[in-house]
């Protein structure tokens, strides 16, 4: 697609917007316009910047998104306990569960909050340094 644009002082600028997959080489000479292509695999600095505040923003907002300290086993107790909440949650899908396992939808309900008490079996060591 291309866009052109008139700038305060009466020059036209045109904008490419080039969304191909491939590295797109730019050794064009500028024509009679100036040529501004926006490629969307290149970030800027200030891109990547904002992109982590907001990251920090969601961490420090959400407890399950994690943080810089988070081991593996910490991840999947969050992403498991999630799962069974959501589970336990939505009434359709624990119908459907229960229908799955041939048990009540009490037992299911019971079975998941169970569950959720160590996902993952017990913690691994830790070593000290």
């Amino acid at each position: 697609s291309h866009l052109s644009l008139t700038g305060t002082l009466g020059d036209r600028y045109s904008i490419q917007l080039v969304t191909s997959s491939r590295l797109p080489i730019c050794r064009e000479p500028f024509k009679e316009s100036l040529e501004v292509r926006f490629c969307w695999f290149f970030t800027m600095a200030s891109d990547r910047f904002n992109i982590n505040s907001q990251l920090e923003h969601l961490q420090a907002k959400y407890v399950g998104t994690g943080h810089a300290d988070m081991n593996r086993y910490e991840w999947a107790v969050n992403i498991q306990r999630d799962s069974y909440a959501s589970y336990v949650g939505h009434y359709p899908l624990l119908s459907y569960f229960a229908l799955a396992e041939n048990e009540s939808i009490g037992r299911e309900r019971y079975n998941f909050m169970q569950k959720m008490l160590l996902p993952c079996g017990p913690p691994p060591e830790r070593e000290d340094d």
